[in-house]
């Protein structure tokens, strides 16, 4: 070792300390509202159906009505990649995860929607038959990841219904066997951060009464109003409806038709890639970074129904938008057909296929202090290891080959995606 350096100060301790003191109350603050990706799975999709239609056999309709439209309209990988213009070398193996996946598992996330798509004639009737059919697939093993329900919104004319199928539901799931990991509420057309503390209100009475712990019932916000992304007063609504949330809310979901209507945009323009479409999931992106609610894509209404021509049509379509969303960081969308289920997870297969090798080889370059052509640092190691914890988690990827290539357990690449504030350091094991 060469010669040591003298190292002086001129500051006594105190003055470091009376700054820490000075910021403690931000320090707080910080670990409150930005906890950071709660590190679990997100799914890559929501589906929607009404609460009149639910059965027990929905999923397993989905996953074999989005069989048949493969069987028909792409009967081969060579006929699928065509339509989508996937690269040969990805073609096979795309198309037989699509396939796996649709056996396995067609749904990642279903609600059952008692607000726009409901035409039922007893809701408290279809809200009590989807907790029985809900609490029995999660007890028999044929549930999705995630279900739960979309009730109607906090607008004086349909409150007390929603507030009333809100605890019809819930009640029903403690009455056939308790609350699900992956139980799910929605609630939609929310304007005002008041109206995301009054829901809270309710969760809390709910809570109350029946002994659960405090916060144990989370929601998503649904954004499909103007105001809710720009308020009166020139604010990001959307991030003070976070803050309304008191730590319950786990995601924010853009509404595509809805809040286009919302601005005048024709009917024919409305689609999840329109300016305006953009500008509002930009302000909810930013809203909820850090703060551990995840961003929601919107939907397609075109739906690959008819001859093969306008299938092909509508899953390049559909393609497409799912593909130009995974690229702007919004990993989930909504499905309103299972026509839509092979084009979504082809496309999220194929992003992620498509950068693997090269993400893993950084991070683990990155890892191993073994440099390479890319200088990387910790919060790239952080999303290098979020993209492949999101591809293994939706079947993209095999955990053996992530192990292969990155020489990490599933531990090590959870330290990586989910540091401590200000601990962006993590080792392989």
């Amino acid at each position: 070792m060469g010669q040591q350096e003298k190292v002086s100060t001129s500051l006594a301790g105190a003055v470091s300390e009376g700054i820490s003191a000075s910021l403690a109350a931000v320090d707080a603050e910080l670990d409150r509202r930005y906890p950071g990706d709660p590190g679990t799975r997100q799914p890559v999709h929501t589906v929607y159906v009404p609460g009149n239609v639910f059965d027990a056999g929905t999923i397993r309709s989905w996953g074999d009505q989005a069989l048949a439209a493969l069987d028909e309209h792409a009967p081969d990988a060579a006929s699928f990649a065509a339509v989508l213009g996937l690269a040969d070398d990805l073609a096979e193996d795309v198309y037989g995860r699509v396939r796996a996946k649709l056996e396995r598992e067609p749904i990642e996330d279903l609600r059952v929607d008692f607000e726009d798509g409901y035409a039922g004639q007893d809701e408290d009737q279809d809200a009590a038959r989807a907790a029985r059919l809900i609490s029995e697939a999660y007890a028999n093993g044929t549930a999705a990841p995630y279900m739960g329900i979309r009730m109607k919104c906090m607008e004086s004319a349909v409150r007390d219904r929603g507030i009333r199928t809100t605890d019809v539901f819930l009640t029903g799931i403690l009455e056939n066997g308790g609350l699900p990991d992956g139980l799910v509420l929605t609630l939609p057309k929310v304007t005002y951060p008041e109206q995301v503390s009054a829901f809270v209100r309710l969760l809390e009475a709910f809570e109350k009464a029946h002994g659960l712990d405090a916060g144990r019932l989370g929601f998503e916000i649904q954004i499909e109003t103007s105001q809710s992304i720009l308020a009166t007063d020139g604010t990001a609504a959307v991030a003070r409806m976070i803050g309304a949330a008191e730590g319950r809310a786990t995601g924010l979901h853009y509404g595509t038709f809805d809040y286009s209507a919302c601005l005048g945009v024709s009917a024919a323009y409305q689609a999840s890639d329109h300016p305006a479409a953009d500008h509002a999931k930009a302000i909810m992106q930013v809203a909820a970074a850090g703060t551990g609610v995840r961003v929601s894509d919107g939907s397609t209404n075109v739906l690959p129904v008819g001859s093969t021509e306008h299938v092909h049509e509508a899953w390049r379509l559909h393609y497409g938008l799912t593909r130009r969303a995974l690229s702007r960081a919004y990993y989930q969308g909504w499905d309103m057909h299972p026509g839509h289920i092979p084009t979504r997870y082809a496309a999220v297969f194929a992003f992620y296929r498509e950068g693997f090798e090269a993400a893993a080889k950084r991070l683990s370059a990155y890892a191993n202090h073994a440099g390479g052509d890319v200088m990387d640092e910790p919060a790239t190691a952080k999303a290098l290891s979020s993209y492949l914890l999101r591809g293994i988690d939706c079947g993209a990827l095999d955990t053996a080959e992530v192990d292969a290539l990155t020489g990490m357990t599933r531990a090590a690449l959870d330290r990586f995606a989910a540091p401590r504030r200000g601990d962006l350091t993590a080792s392989a094991e």
